[in-house]
């Protein structure tokens, strides 16, 4: 039987899959090849770029019009600001792929490097090639980025020096790809003493195309295959829920399904119907996990440019400055989403990411969980954010310390309290349907499950503001069915009288209880 695979290109007959050359436009990638056109695809870290491409190089081979070759240029990242180490390192991949002779027109590659030197040797071996093939040369280059500084400067400027020479003294089309559009990246390079922008470099890129994400309809049919081949069975809503909480995304789609279906720790391989609750905790199991696709790219939030957008878009906070350029970067990382609204790309990062955020400030914090839960079985909210107020009263000036005050860390802050005392026992996600992002819990019961929303914000200056913030937590309560809301306002720690600030207000809003808790 297949199994949903989480490392390395697809094989279609061990791993489930969608069919790569269906996840884009192939006529016209087609076209560009026959346009003789250079280009870049590019898409964020483990979404099918590798699997996609070998897909098209045996495409194009199998039609007998293209010698098609794919080298991975990763090889190469060692070289880094050494030229030649760097370039020696591509050309002896690409000796191999191109299955020419170790000697090439009456000497060896190495000694081409030797005589033409680092940033003419990828020309001149490009050159020698593409003049003796009967065929037209396609060249796939992927881990473009892997390159930096002058180590990718000499290969695109050598690329752009052959392009006129296409396609009888060089190959044909070239496909750059990368985690990012090649073009927009702005390099430092040590031996000009400036900062270089890709884009002037390679001025011969016809277009920079994206591979997306699955779409719903590939999300359920990779799992319909699974259910074709298996016992196991998906309720529509395991469905609907594997696609919100992973929007398509490869990796985490292919993950998720395995750690429902396949992970024989959770006995999960013996159960016939897999289950909306079975899919949750599934995914907490995965956060918890931490594997190497979700630690590295919560290892991008020590980055300033990428915390800057991935921060305020988290946490809903207004008056957000990123620039468009720090967002087009994060975009390309895959960790916003590309459609509006602006948000985070699905609520598994989410997740993680706000979990790392708040391991900055967790340490010294003292978090205790008593339980919150009566006998019934129910979860006390009243209760526990009754104890927040608390909470929040003692800790908040070292919280601020450590996250600047800012309206972020106080949203943070409220979600490693409520995390630590929901996990193990029910979901906190993020509402994803609201125009901020409220804290949603789901607390399951013997017959069914309490729901509860919490929304945390800014204090306001005019009752106007607050009845505002109060009538769109209503309308949230009766999208998501919650049987009460919460509203959370935050002030500034410093200089106040607590026992004047902190308070709590119980509202009745058409017949659905609302309660503000002042901190």
């Amino acid at each position: 039987m297949r199994y949903f695979n989480t490392n390395g290109p697809i094989i279609p007959a061990r791993h489930y899959h969608v069919p790569p050359l269906f996840r884009v436009d192939l006529p016209a990638i087609l076209r560009r090849i026959d346009d003789s056109q250079y280009f870049v695809l590019h898409a964020p870290p483990q979404s099918g770029k590798t699997t996609f491409l070998l897909s098209l190089r045996d495409r194009l081979n199998a039609t007998g019009s293209y010698n098609c070759v794919y080298v991975n240029v990763e090889i190469s990242q060692a070289g880094r600001a050494d030229v030649y180490g760097a370039v020696r390192a591509m050309l002896g991949a690409l000796r191999i792929r191109s299955e020419l002779p170790l000697v090439l027109i009456g000497y060896t590659w190495l000694e081409m490097l030797k005589k033409s030197g680092a940033d003419s040797a990828l020309f001149d071996f490009l050159s020698y090639w593409a003049s003796i093939e009967r065929r037209p040369l396609v060249l796939i280059l992927d881990d473009i980025d892997a390159l930096s500084g002058d180590s990718l400067i000499s290969v695109l400027w050598q690329l752009r020096e052959g392009f006129q020479w296409r396609p009888d003294d060089f190959p044909q089309s070239v496909i750059l790809c990368g985690q990012r559009d090649v073009r927009d990246n702005i390099i430092r390079s040590p031996s000009e003493e400036a900062d270089i922008v890709v884009g002037d470099v390679f001025d011969i890129e016809a277009e920079s195309l994206r591979l997306d994400d699955f779409s719903e309809a590939e999300t359920y049919a990779l799992l319909h295959q699974h259910a074709a081949e298996s016992r196991q069975a998906f309720t529509d809503s395991a469905m609907d829920a594997i696609w919100g909480r992973t929007r398509g995304q490869p990796w985490l789609v292919n993950a998720l399904a395995s750690e429902i279906c396949l992970e024989s720790g959770s006995a999960r391989s013996s159960v016939e119907t897999i289950t909306s609750g079975i899919v949750l905790d599934a995914c907490k199991a995965l956060i918890h996990r931490h594997d190497h696709h979700l630690s590295q790219l919560a290892a991008k939030l020590a980055e300033d440019r990428v915390r800057g957008v991935v921060e305020p878009l988290l946490t809903g906070s207004s008056g957000s400055d990123f620039s468009s350029e720090d967002l087009n970067y994060a975009r390309d990382l895959g960790l916003v989403a590309r459609n509006a609204p602006l948000r985070i790309a699905n609520p598994i990062y989410s997740e993680v990411f706000s979990r790392a955020l708040a391991d900055d400030g967790q340490e010294g914090l003292m978090l205790e969980r008593p339980p919150y839960v009566d006998k019934s079985g129910k979860l006390e909210i009243s209760r526990l954010l009754s104890d927040f107020q608390q909470f929040y009263r003692e800790n908040a000036s070292l919280w601020s310390d450590a996250f600047h005050c800012t309206a972020a860390s106080w949203q943070l802050l409220l979600h490693v309290y409520l995390q630590r005392v929901i996990d193990g026992g029910g979901t906190l996600d993020w509402d994803y349907g609201s125009k901020r992002p409220d804290f949603l819990i789901r607390w399951p019961l013997a017959n069914g499950e309490q729901i509860f929303i919490v929304e945390c914000m800014e204090r306001s200056k005019t009752k106007a503001a607050d009845a505002s913030k109060i009538a769109m937590l209503h309308r949230h309560m009766g999208r998501t069915g919650a049987e009460s809301g919460h509203l959370v306002l935050f002030g500034h720690p410093y200089a106040r009288k607590w026992e004047e600030t902190i308070y709590r207000q119980e509202i009745r809003a058409e017949k659905s209880p609302i309660t503000i808790w002042a901190t």
